[in-house]
């Protein structure tokens, strides 16, 4: 019998797992749909989840606990801002998730935490930063991630990437 693979950098892994937070409040979970399929050692999951499942086979079973710091990140005041109330175009409401561009491209979400008559109160920190992570994690599982996985430093699934037969260009003759 082969020899079983084990979780290691450039490995693609197949998760399924139940994210609670300190109080047990299950947070995200993907039991019983499509399980979570990540690119090992590229920093696609949460540190501390990546470095609890290294070396681990197949079929593996474990709760991980990630601190703030290995996880989201710990709450950082500084990205909490307020803004004024005229600058928006719309009636903001606590807890509304807004997405602010940034200035070199991309854009940050940011929760709006209160609304005055005035102002309005943001927070840029990840709705996970400063919580300590509980996952309970199975490991469906794992194998060597394809050439082209690695050059687009993702996963693609057991069905393609969608760019299969999906051949573009026929029949366009430029004369």
């Amino acid at each position: 019998m082969a020899e079983q693979p084990l979780i290691a950098p450039d490995h693609v892994i197949s998760l399924e797992y139940v994210l609670t937070d300190d109080a047990g409040v299950e947070l995200d979970s993907n039991q019983g749909g499509e399980p979570l399929s990540y690119l090992h050692g590229h920093g696609q999951i949460v540190p501390g989840l990546e470095h609890a499942l290294a070396g681990k086979p197949v079929g593996h079973q474990t709760r991980v606990t990630v601190p703030p710091a290995e996880g989201y990140g710990v709450h950082d005041p500084d990205r909490i801002v307020t803004v004024g109330r005229s600058r928006f175009e719309f009636e903001p409401e606590a807890g509304q998730v807004l997405e602010a561009s940034l200035p070199q491209g991309g854009s940050v979400p940011f929760i709006v935490v209160e609304v005055n008559q005035e102002t309005v109160t943001l927070d840029g920190n990840h709705p996970l930063a400063g919580k300590t992570l509980h996952f309970e994690v199975k490991v469906l599982g794992v194998r060597q991630a394809t050439a082209e996985e690695l050059e687009h430093g993702h996963a693609h699934g057991d069905h393609g990437n969608g760019h299969g037969d999906d051949e573009h260009g026929h029949g366009q003759h430029h004369h």
